[in-house]
């Protein structure tokens, strides 16, 4: 049987679900649940999408992704694609992991939004122990929300979201947390579903509010030239192998070239002088690591937008 079409925009709003095929637990242990998040963050800075709220069950996970002109598509293939190469080589498995393809509902007004955004972080009271305290749940964002304690993970894009239930952060997080010590399961449950329903009934709505795009239209040459002046390399050497300095500078604009022209490995493999995918991919790890542990280049994908918009 052939794939339904999956309905997507780049400007979207998601809320999508992952879930495990029937006979297995998604996330076994703790260890499993922080490596699908640090596989969150890791295509979070390669595609530059923002993260509105999640909530990790041991059988499926919840996540609000603001596409911000990413392919949603691309994302999930890589976060759960990578988490499925990890799962079954720990627990020696082989096979599918994820029962189906994510779904994804696209959000498509302020309303909808704040009741997905409770549904979601109302999850852990499902499990006894968090039936009465869900913002102890660490899998959650619902701490942050309600600013008791700091991300754990370092994901949450909590600001718009936030800003939909007061005009300050204190009165927000204060009214938040009203609602949530109230919330029915069912009835927001319900609410969320018939939601859904509405959008595959309706699905050229376009929802952007407050929110703001990043247009995905740079070109390779802007971010070839952008990387060998901060580097301080010719193109020439950029097509050195064994250089750190080059490793670097070819690790940076695979980044860049991910997030911001939507090129596939086989795209970038071409640009760089036919080196492999599997060495696309670790010049991804290399340069998603030099953005997270070096203040010089930590804004380095901000630092481009600027000079080439």
């Amino acid at each position: 049987m052939s794939r339904t079409f999956r309905f997507k925009k780049e400007d979207a709003l998601y809320h999508v679900i992952c879930k495990s095929i029937s006979e297995l637990g998604l996330y076994r242990d703790s260890e499993d649940k922080t490596k699908y998040l640090m596989l969150i963050k890791k295509y979070k800075l390669i595609y530059n999408f923002k993260l509105y709220g999640y909530c990790l069950m041991d059988t499926h996970s919840h996540l609000i992704i603001d596409a911000n002109g990413s392919d949603i598509s691309k994302v999930m293939h890589g976060v759960n694609f990578s988490y499925a190469l990890y799962y079954n080589k720990k627990y020696k498995r082989k096979g599918h992991l994820f029962g189906d393809r994510f779904k994804s509902i696209i959000v498509d007004n302020d309303r909808y939004l704040k009741t997905l955004s409770l549904y979601v972080h109302n999850n852990p009271r499902d499990i006894l122990e968090y039936k009465d305290c869900p913002e102890k749940y660490v899998f959650s964002s619902l701490a942050t929300f309600l600013g008791g304690e700091h991300d754990h993970f370092n994901l949450v894009d909590y600001g718009y979201v936030l800003s939909l239930f007061g005009n300050s952060t204190k009165n927000s997080r204060k009214n938040y947390h009203k609602l949530i010590s109230r919330c029915n399961e069912e009835k927001l449950k319900e609410e969320i579903e018939f939601e859904d329903e509405m959008e595959f009934n309706n699905q050229k709505t376009e929802y952007i509010s407050g929110r703001t795009l990043l247009i995905r239209n740079y070109k390779s040459k802007d971010i070839i030239e952008f990387i060998v002046s901060k580097m301080k390399i010719s193109k020439v050497h950029l097509n050195m192998k064994y250089s750190r300095k080059v490793v670097q500078a070819k690790a940076l604009a695979v980044i860049l070239m991910r997030s911001l022209c939507g090129f596939r490995s086989s795209d970038i493999c071409t640009l760089l002088g036919n080196i492999t995918q599997s060495r696309v991919s670790k010049l991804s790890t290399i340069g998603i690591g030099l953005i997270e542990k070096s203040e010089e280049f930590e804004s380095i994908i901000q630092e481009f937008i600027e000079c080439y918009t």
